[in-house]
């Protein structure tokens, strides 16, 4: 089987940026579609992730004008090894490309789950998910009945947890996001009970005024100035699970966050950060937990797509300045 396109597309990045990237940090480059060696296979790819992990590649991470990589689905159109047939579904990291060559060890064959979406794959059941599900079980270990506060709330790995913590028996959940819009999303959608507008004032007393009687665990993907409020609304042995910093990403002078210190030891406080890729052993476990509840319509997915290959770049930039609800994800027009 051989592709109908006759030429591919990878996106370079061509210079570091300082504080937020824009286009002319990037270009588009076209290939010949490159053909499969001994041992690989030719995936035409489907569906990108742009994440906010991205950013902080691109300052060093990511090599410049090469082709970047990401979390992407592709249907394998062409095989040279047993382990890849042809017309099968894998996921992959050779991703911001239409056309990707990849080895048995760098792909991983979808399960076949009828009636869930293929797009859940890199959404509720891909990392992002695996970030939230991990974050809560493994980090947290979250217990029935306990408060929740998460900041980005809004984006792709906040409505996960907010998702995944309602099934799991959470007391109140309350969020952060950058606009009214979302905070109703929040709670009219996805199950907060409380969100808040961070623009909207000091984020500690937006959240006491949210959470009035505290909070158990803080699931922070912002940083700053929200890990600073939640450590003064922690309870006694309250735990705070860092899975990023985006909202320091784009400014990297920005002052290091100021809380009382004293809190971490007065109440026996725990934080703790990961890195999702250290716990994929628990993608099964991901499945098993959330393909039930996706199938029974106890769980959605929130994702904001974006069609066509040649806007990847646009929706990751819109990324970063939080034009997403939910994952935002790139689709093949």
């Amino acid at each position: 089987m051989t592709s109908s396109t006759a030429s591919a597309l990878t996106v370079h990045q061509t210079a570091r940026p300082t504080g937020f990237p824009t286009p002319g940090h990037f270009r588009f480059v076209e290939s010949p579609v490159p053909e499969p060696g001994p041992g690989t296979a030719l995936v035409e790819n489907l569906y990108w992730s742009v994440d906010p992990y991205h950013r902080e590649m691109m300052d060093g991470h990511f090599e410049l004008n090469s082709p970047l990589e990401g979390r992407t689905l592709g249907r394998v159109i062409e095989s040279r090894d047993a382990a890849l047939p042809e017309g099968e579904i894998v996921f992959h990291r050779h991703g911001w490309r239409t056309h990707s060559v990849v080895r048995p060890d760098e792909a991983r064959r979808l399960p076949h789950h009828e009636g869930v979406p293929l797009s859940a794959h890199l959404g509720i059941l891909g990392g992002t998910g695996l970030t939230a599900y991990v974050g809560l079980t493994r980090i947290a270990q979250l217990r029935e009945g306990e408060d929740l506060f998460v900041s980005a709330a809004a984006g792709g790995v906040g409505t996960a947890t907010g998702r995944l913590a309602r099934l799991m028996g959470a007391g109140r959940l309350v969020g952060s996001a950058g606009t009214p819009a979302k905070v109703a999303f929040l709670k009219e959608q996805v199950g907060y009970d409380e969100a808040f507008d961070y623009h909207a004032g000091n984020v500690a007393d937006l959240l006491a005024t949210a959470a009035p009687d505290g909070i158990d665990v803080f699931v922070d993907n912002v940083g700053g100035e929200h890990l600073a409020a939640a450590i003064g609304a922690l309870r006694e042995r309250g735990r705070v699970v860092r899975v990023g910093t985006v909202g320091q990403y784009n400014t990297p002078d920005a002052p290091d966050t100021r809380f009382n210190h004293a809190d971490i030891v007065e109440k026996s406080l725990r934080m703790e950060g990961f890195l999702v890729r250290n716990y994929r052993d628990v993608q099964e476990e991901l499945y098993a937990f959330a393909v039930p509840h996706l199938l029974g319509g106890r769980l959605a997915l929130d994702e904001t797509v974006v069609e066509g290959f040649d806007r990847i770049v646009d929706a990751f930039l819109s990324m970063l300045r939080g034009g997403n609800t939910g994952k935002m994800l790139v689709k093949r027009s």
